[in-house]
């Protein structure tokens, strides 16, 4: 039954082309079953992408039902006036299923894609500012950040596939979006972890698993406003707004990219040194804390920097 434990066991790269019960291939019996605690497999997996593809982001797709994948349901609920239990139940099938376009699609690696370039990345800020520019350590890691998912995932949907050959074919979830409306307020709850784009009535429309702060950096609970998007940005390293900095630590200017500190954007608040940011690690995005700052995963972040622009009110709430 399961999509996701079946790709996962090896094979060669036709059965990579056509995975037994993929989500696009499942009965109704299969796709009528409630995903929750527990759920494992291509459902779980179908699921995950038609949430993204509806703007209640499950953050990095894995196949696996976690809090961030729950929170996603549990928002959609609420926009579709359904009871909030995130749980997918028949009553949210139902209206996730409205979207019938295919849940995988199939991708051909360009040489671009297998040349990179590629290398490790370094853990202190020192040596990162040595780079001329933190770009993703292996093809795998900028698939998963072209496609919303984790390496691991694509791995497993693409059995025997080295995923760094030009002209490979390769199976990706399907996360083509409409684009999202201009929001009048971004709200982001500690609690729940999560970034909620409203429109100028206060509707919902978008939501986001978030990193949103810790003891020793609060979330700076108030209104703020948008002071502006840089794409790409240069990080400005000082040790001394940071409690966990290095002894010895010096001031750096860490080249952008995608693993640099605050991904591929920054959004600038109205509250100094803060803002909502990218990450260079998707995958611990609701599952480690932040600095204060609100960090997304890096297609979120982006995804919300075309839907803001200067002056939208920010609520940071508890």
């Amino acid at each position: 039954m399961a999509a996701i434990a079946a790709m996962a066991g090896g094979g060669s790269a036709a059965a990579a082309t056509a995975p037994a019960r993929a989500p696009d291939e499942l009965s109704p019996a299969q796709r009528a079953r409630p995903v929750g605690p527990h759920s494992r497999g291509a459902n779980v997996l179908r699921a995950a992408i038609l949430l993204d593809r509806a703007h209640f982001s499950p953050g990095e797709i894995d196949g696996n039902y976690g809090g961030n994948l729950r929170q996603a349901i549990s928002g959609f609920q609420k926009l579709s006036q359904l009871p909030v239990s995130g749980v997918v139940d028949a009553a949210t099938w139902a209206v996730l299923s409205a979207d019938q376009a295919p849940l995988l699609t199939s991708y051909v690696i360009s040489a671009r894609d297998a040349a990179g370039p590629y290398r490790a990345m370094p853990a202190n800020m020192a040596a990162k500012a040595k780079l001329d520019g933190l770009g993703y350590a292996n093809a795998a890691e900028a698939l998963g950040e072209k496609f919303h998912s984790s390496p691991a995932l694509l791995r497993s949907l693409n059995p025997g596939m080295t995923l760094n050959r030009a002209g490979e074919h390769i199976l990706v979830p399907n996360i083509a979006a409409a684009p999202l409306p201009k929001a009048a307020t971004i709200l982001v709850g500690r609690a729940d972890g999560t970034l909620t784009l409203l429109d100028g009535s206060g509707t919902p429309f978008a939501q986001f698993p978030a990193s949103t702060g810790s003891a020793h950096d609060p979330l700076p609970v108030g209104q703020w406003k948008v002071m502006g998007v840089a794409r790409d940005p240069v990080y400005q390293f000082n040790p001394k707004l940071f409690w966990d900095a290095k002894p010895g630590e010096a001031k750096a200017r860490i080249p952008a990219g995608p693993n640099n500190p605050v991904g591929v954007v920054w959004i600038e608040l109205s509250k100094k040194h803060y803002g909502i940011h990218g990450t260079p690690e998707p995958g611990n995005i609701g599952k480690t804390q932040s600095h204060g700052c609100i960090r997304l995963t890096n297609w979120d972040a982006l995804a919300v920097a075309g839907a803001v622009s200067r002056g939208a009110t920010v609520l940071l709430q508890e």
